[in-house]
């Protein structure tokens, strides 16, 4: 699936709308939480994990400056503290859908 649209529905959330017509629903704090990037989930080198780094849980952490497109596969996502390094593929944002249909569907 593929967005038709990305909107910053409020301070606070953020809609997708796929092409088969299914709507995402996503708080910037979830979105932030799950952000793919090896500093904020870790990444394994040489055989050893490198766990990445905790939020301090600033407010400036869960602020959305700026959505880019990456190719025709991802976003990336600019937040007000300057973080900025995690692409979100259309695939790992269908994942972690916080819709009512699919938060049954992780269990």
């Amino acid at each position: 699936m593929k967005p038709i649209s990305i909107k910053k529905a409020n301070p606070s959330d953020l809609t997708i709308t796929w092409d088969n017509g299914h709507e995402s629903k996503f708080t910037l704090d979830h979105l932030r939480k799950i952000c793919p990037c090896a500093g904020c989930q870790g990444e394994d080198i040489l055989l050893h994990h490198h766990p990445g780094q905790p939020m301090l849980g600033e407010p400036e952490c869960y602020l959305l400056i700026s959505i880019q497109p990456v190719g025709a596969y991802a976003i990336q996502l600019q937040w007000a503290d300057g973080h900025n390094s995690g692409i979100y593929t259309w695939d790992h944002l269908l994942v972690n859908c916080q819709c009512k249909d699919c938060a049954g569907k992780a269990d």
